[in-house]
C-alpha cells in the first residue's frame, strides 16, 4: 500500500500533517507551530514529533514511498482546502471524508464511528461516548480511545470532556483543545 504523506501549513496554527493511503486518511496530525527560527515542520528534523507511536506511518511503514500530492489526485488537495477553511474558523464538516476506521477491538472502531456523528460545538463525556459505543460504564477505555486517537479532527476526541471539566488534550495541552473547541462555537470552554 503506497502512502502519501502531506504536510500543510494553516495560519494561526502551524504546520499539520496527513498520511494517505488507497482513497482514505489513515492519519493526521493536527498542526503544531514551527520551530521559532528554524523554518522547520514539526516531526522533519531529526526528532520525532511527540504524536509519533510505533504505528505511526511515518515509523511502522519506513519502506513505503511517500508521494506527492500531486499523485493523490484531488482527494488530498480538496482535503488540504477544507481543513485550511476549518482552521480559518469556517464550519467545516468532514463528515464525508474517508477514513481508515481499523481498530484493534470492536469498541474501539464503535468509539470511532460514534465519535465522528458528535457535531460541531457539542461536546460528550468519556462515560457518554463509551455508553454511545455499546459499553456503558467503560469511561476509561473510552479515555484510552481518546489518547490514541491517530486521526485529529476527523474522529473528533477534543469534543469529548471529562464529567468534571474540559479534561486533558495529550501532548497538544488544554489550551490547545479549547481554542478548537472555542473555533467550533462550544460556549463552555
Amino acid at each position: 500500500m503506497a502512502v502519501t504523506h502531506v504536510p500543510y501549513e494553516a495560519d494561526g496554527w502551524g504546520v499539520g500533517e496527513l498520511w494517505v493511503a488507497d482513497g482514505r486518511v489513515v492519519w493526521h496530525d493536527l498542526p503544531r507551530p514551527r520551530k521559532p527560527g528554524t523554518g522547520e515542520e514539526p516531526g522533519r528534523s531529526g526528532s520525532p514529533s511527540p504524536s509519533l507511536t510505533p504505528t505511526h506511518p511515518g515509523k511502522a511503514r519506513k519502506s513505503v514511498p511517500r508521494e506527492s500530492a500531486r499523485e493523490a489526485g484531488d482527494f488530498v488537495p480538496d482535503l488540504v482546502r477544507r481543513l485550511q477553511r476549518y482552521f480559518d474558523g469556517n464550519a467545516v464538516s468532514f463528515a464525508d471524508v474517508p477514513l481508515d476506521l481499523e481498530y484493534e477491538t470492536p469498541f474501539l472502531e464503535a468509539c470511532a464511528r460514534e465519535l465522528r456523528k458528535i457535531p460541531r460545538g457539542e461536546v460528550v463525556t468519556y462515560g457518554e461516548l463509551a455508553a454511545l459505543a455499546g459499553a456503558p460504564g467503560a469511561a476509561r477505555a473510552a479515555g484510552s480511545f481518546c489518547a490514541r486517537n491517530r486521526l485529529g479532527l476527523f474522529v473528533p476526541c477534543h469534543r469529548v470532556v471529562a464529567s468534571n471539566g474540559l479534561g486533558s488534550y495529550g501532548s497538544h495541552g488544554l489550551a490547545y483543545k479549547t481554542r478548537l473547541l472555542r473555533l467550533e462555537g462550544y460556549t463552555g470552554a
